[in-house]
């Protein structure tokens, strides 16, 4: 266990669902955390995280499930330039339920820590983000048989861009900012595991 005092210190508003997602983020870091205290979010609340964006960053870090990523989405859209953490449905589950809340400190920490930038803050040059297409997942078995979706969810899990269908997943790898030296190397990991 991680004492009080070497917790890592983030400087970004880290932004969850509800209170107990709070208590587990108190947990794993040392950071401002904002409680949406739902799905429903108002202007106030986009008001506030568009404050923060531009004056000492937002991390986002949602359940990973349906209602999270629509939250994850919305804000994203809403307010331009937030970070995204994620932590996997297995990172997320115990006996009581899923969600950030059930989730270890350390997993929490690690997703914090391993933070994606959303498009708007990331320049995709040719060279070191590819434009990943359908091709990519078929070849990479992403997309078009059977175990698609177990290994989409394994291998978000290692690149840190969460779980989608085939076209979400498409969209993270391109708006995430993925390059194609993570995705070579997170499939010989895939590969191996």
């Amino acid at each position: 266990m991680v004492n009080e005092h070497e917790l890592p210190v983030v400087d970004e508003i880290v932004v969850v669902e509800g209170i107990h997602d709070k208590q587990v983020v108190d947990l794993a870091v040392k950071a401002d955390v904002h409680v949406l205290g739902g799905d429903r979010i108002g202007q106030r609340t986009m008001d506030v995280l568009r404050r923060a964006v531009r004056t000492r960053g937002v991390i986002v870090l949602t359940d990973p499930d349906g209602a999270g990523e629509r939250i994850r989405r919305r804000i994203d859209q809403a307010v331009p330039g937030c970070k995204h953490a994620y932590i996997s449905k297995k990172r997320a589950a115990s006996a009581k339920g899923l969600g950030v809340e059930h989730a270890a400190a350390q997993d929490v920490r690690a997703a914090i820590l391993g933070v994606r930038k959303s498009p708007g803050d990331t320049p995709l040059s040719t060279t070191s983000t590819g434009q990943f297409t359908q091709r990519d997942l078929l070849e990479a078995r992403l997309l078009g048989c059977q175990e698609a979706a177990a290994r989409r969810m394994a291998l978000g899990d290692l690149l840190g861009i969460g779980y989608g269908n085939a076209k979400a997943f498409l969209n993270k790898l391109n708006t995430l900012g993925v390059t194609r030296e993570e995705w070579e190397s997170a499939l010989e990991r895939l590969q191996t595991e």
